[in-house]
């Protein structure tokens, strides 16, 4: 199949798993070469079609889309791995930021791999990286953690680990459990200046600096909303 190539002119005739990033929330942070990608190739893999149809209805891109989710990797990433194998162009997205990043991107990713196929890295918005540069905290060295653990115990005990890195610590934390979490926080890194971030790139960005007490007061004064990174 010949069509026009997101690298340049010329067409593209090869079979190709791209990886693609999206907006963390501002819909104006795709790039072009996103949209060319998007528009170009036979399928796009989604862990969620609902929210991807949002920016691709935007830029109205009519490419086919299809769920790839945590609870259908599996058997999705075999039909989604003979679409490839068959000559087929795919676009692994994820519902926002980079694929392969704390969701199920990577299953399909390792199994290209496996199987010697062609794949290339579409680069765009990390949420973790804004909230770095923004929190003004060392760079030069840190640890990602993901999401700490639900549970009390297990979190304190991961954040006494995470402490004796001697790093900058990034973490990502939801709207239902980031208080609970600022508190286990406090009790382990004390007054430290923190910095968490919620909304990034949105309407209502907000950033704040102070210790975990201080940002739990003024998180606690009206619901918690949003995705939140704290940077340590």
């Amino acid at each position: 199949m010949s069509r026009v190539s997101p690298f340049g002119t010329s067409p593209l005739t090869f079979t190709m798993l791209y990886i693609v990033a999206t907006p963390i929330g501002n819909l104006k942070d795709c790039t072009h070469r996103a949209i060319e990608v998007l528009k170009s190739v036979d399928l796009i893999a989604c862990e969620d079609t609902r929210h991807t149809k949002i920016l691709l209805g935007h830029y109205e891109i009519k490419t086919p889309t299809t769920s790839f989710f945590q609870h259908n990797r599996f058997t999705k990433g075999e039909y989604l791995l003979g679409l490839l194998k068959a000559g087929k162009n795919i676009a692994l997205v994820s519902d926002a930021g980079t694929p392969g990043i704390l969701d199920p991107g990577y299953n399909l990713i390792n199994l290209a791999i496996k199987n010697n196929l062609e794949m290339t890295f579409i680069p765009g918005a990390t949420a973790f990286v804004n909230a770095l540069v923004l929190s003004g905290k060392p760079a030069h060295e840190f640890y990602f953690g993901g999401f700490l653990p639900n549970r009390t115990g297990a979190r304190r005990n991961q954040l006494e680990k995470l402490q004796k890195l001697g790093c900058t610590l990034v973490l990502y934390e939801s709207c239902h459990r980031i208080l609970a979490s600022l508190e286990d926080i406090g009790l382990v890194f004390g007054d430290k200046e923190i910095t968490v971030a919620r909304e990034l790139t949105k309407k209502f960005e907000e950033i704040l600096r102070a210790n975990p007490k201080i940002i739990q007061e003024k998180l606690s004064a009206n619901k918690p909303r949003g995705e939140f990174v704290i940077v340590i």
